[in-house]
């Protein structure tokens, strides 16, 4: 397994878009999250959701993934929008879509082996046998070989999160999701999990967004980085992490990558 990449460096040359964010409105009742949010997401590209508390990444994510409906624009992937899809479309683009959440989302009653078999008995039409034989092969790739038998409450927060990155793999996905990939890990299990990470992306080219906050990850990982503000609601920086950090003269940015927390307003006496 390789060592964590702290300069990891862009894409070699641009790559056509996989997913195209155009002028996205995300609003519950009369709160607005975000308004007019536009960027691509390139294919074999890593791109890293950031921002403060509140701006809006999971609801950004969430979008992206079909599960909530934008208040104006529109999400395309691959060319298709989501929410324009009758349920067989929809099915089908789903399908190409991978997802690991927070808590990884496994089911507590089944294996890990169950858990990776869902969504490969849910949609092929592939043979016990083989179903058995992807999930090992998944579980191999996470580093879990040997634990097809063992239910989620006996492993650790770790192996947890590696084990829900398998079955959003099951498929074969050409683009995967992260929520908060590192959230509860140590350091040292979450430096692990960047690494899987990049080794997946690179051998695999699997095309990836990702929110996060944790700043060493984004180094680590991020090829490109979207960054939301709560106050300005919607996008106020978009590149590479390493530049934007040296370069850029927006104060938010700047205390956001330099964890400088902005300067407290004296009290009135």
């Amino acid at each position: 397994m390789s060592e964590p990449n702290a300069l990891k460096p862009a894409l070699a040359s641009p790559q056509p878009p996989v997913i195209v964010v155009e002028n996205l409105t995300a609003r519950f009742g009369d709160n607005t999250i975000f308004e007019k949010v536009s960027f691509q997401v390139h294919k074999g590209e890593i791109l890293v959701i950031l921002g403060g508390s509140g701006c809006g990444k999971s609801t950004l994510l969430k979008h992206m993934i079909g599960l909530n409906r934008p208040y104006a624009g529109r999400v395309l992937v691959n060319g298709i929008d989501a929410n324009t899809k009758i349920d067989k479309e929809l099915h089908k683009l789903q399908r190409g879509i991978g997802v690991l959440f927070q808590s990884g989302a496994l089911f507590g009653s089944m294996t890990l082996a169950d858990n990776i078999a869902l969504p490969l008995q849910e949609y092929t039409d592939l043979s016990p046998a083989t179903i058995e034989l992807v999930v090992k092969m998944k579980l191999g790739l996470v580093q879990l070989s040997g634990y097809e038998n063992h239910l989620p409450e006996e492993i650790s927060g770790g192996m947890k999160k590696r084990a829900g990155l398998a079955r959003a793999m099951a498929l074969d996905p050409h683009v995967l999701f992260f929520d908060e990939p590192s959230a509860g890990l140590d350091p040292i299990t979450s430096a692990e999990l960047d690494i899987l990470i990049n080794n997946i992306n690179a051998g695999m080219g699997t095309t990836m967004v990702i929110v996060t906050h944790e700043l060493e990850s984004i180094f680590n990982i991020a090829h490109r980085v979207v960054m939301l503000d709560k106050s300005a609601k919607g996008k106020i920086a978009e590149g590479d992490p390493r530049v934007l950090k040296d370069t850029s003269t927006d104060p938010r940015v700047i205390n956001f990558f330099h964890r400088r927390p902005p300067a407290l307003k004296e009290k009135q006496v």
